[in-house]
């Protein structure tokens, strides 16, 4: 084999253009930065915008969050939740329950991109109510139904919780949803979009990206950050355990990323916000452990921190159990891959 010719995980090769967003000079969405869309746009409008490509106006939102409330889960597929047992892994579940929602939507088949609009929005409600519900069922509770009153974002959190969210927890579950509604070509878009261009349908791309997001390696990240913030304990003990992870050479999760070499914007946006909500919730501590953490690992490795380190602990600040994170990302990407989906075969080659 000739060595030249081989680039071990595509590294450096070209597979595909994409107008959703970029990296380059920092993440944007259709042209628009996110930070600018965490500040000024709800998820809602951010979905609308990686979808058609322009931000809505109120007609349009409008019509989008009226959509998505009409939007159920089949009592059927709530039925098939509630037999499953109960130690399944959280994706797995989720990744079932996807799949299923296929043989009750009769536009299925259809990859006209009207039709794959709609299932786009009807799958983002009902994604959240399957993250939600099986927790809920893990917990032997019975599963909570969103409300056309809530964001969708204030709606997950209740739907986990069964308690009413203050606005800045709307907020932060908000912007953590924007920022990972989307990231280019990474390993389950990808996923999706090769799926999609046998010309198989958007709930078999969707399935797919599931099953590569679950590896630990793309999507398990912040889970693992929650195990590094676990092993520390205290802001006391922090720096002592992170220079000795360090003389170790220990990995230390959520940090570096293979695009962001000087710092990924999502993870400096969400800081704040992790600062906020620490305070409000009486984990100080914890924040000022996890800052003292990405200071040396940043000054001494040259590793900023990535989305999953803030990430990790904005939920864990919310309430919100480890198990759910995972599919907590599923519930904000299924915007971008459904986007890649439509736009893989807008102009298709397998």
């Amino acid at each position: 084999m000739n060595e030249a010719m081989y680039h071990p995980g595509l590294e450096g090769i070209i597979a595909g253009e994409t107008a959703i967003s970029t990296v380059d000079g920092g993440l944007r969405y259709r042209g628009y930065a996110i930070e600018e869309l965490a500040k000024q746009a709800s998820f809602e409008e951010t979905a609308y915008l990686i979808w058609h490509g322009e931000l809505p106006n109120a007609t349009q939102l409008g019509g989008l969050k009226q959509r998505m409330a009409e939007a159920r889960v089949p009592q059927d597929v709530m039925h098939f939740l509630a037999v499953m047992p109960r130690n399944s892994n959280s994706m797995d579940v989720l990744r079932t329950g996807i799949s299923a929602l296929a043989h009750w939507d009769t536009e299925t088949e259809d990859n006209q991109p009207e039709a794959n609009l709609r299932k786009s929005e009807r799958l983002l409600a009902q994604c959240a109510v399957l993250v939600a519900a099986w927790y809920r069922l893990r917990q032997e509770k019975l599963p909570l139904g969103p409300s056309p009153q809530r964001s969708l974002a204030g709606n997950l959190l209740y739907m986990l919780t069964g308690q009413e969210p203050t606005p800045r927890m709307v907020k932060a579950m908000d912007v953590s949803l924007i920022l990972y509604a989307e990231h280019e070509f990474n390993a389950s878009t990808f996923t999706a979009r090769v799926v999609c261009s046998t010309l198989s349908d958007l709930h078999s791309g969707v399935t797919a990206a599931i099953g590569a997001l679950k590896g630990p390696l793309h999507g398990g990240a912040n889970e693992k950050v929650m195990e590094v913030l676990g092993d520390v304990g205290t802001p006391e003990l922090a720096e002592a355990w992170v220079r000795e992870a360090l003389a170790r050479k220990v990995r230390i999760m959520g940090f570096g990323h293979r695009v962001y070499k000087t710092g990924d914007p999502r993870a400096a946006y969400l800081k704040s916000l992790c600062a906020e909500l620490a305070a409000e919730t009486g984990h100080e501590d914890m924040e000022q452990m996890a800052d003292i953490i990405e200071t040396i690992v940043t000054r001494e490795k040259q590793l900023p921190p990535n989305l999953d380190w803030p990430s990790a602990r904005l939920y864990y600040y919310l309430g919100l159990p480890v198990e759910v994170y995972t599919p907590l990302f599923v519930a904000s990407r299924i915007v971008g891959w459904t986007a890649h989906i439509m736009e893989q075969l807008a102009n298709n080659r397998l």
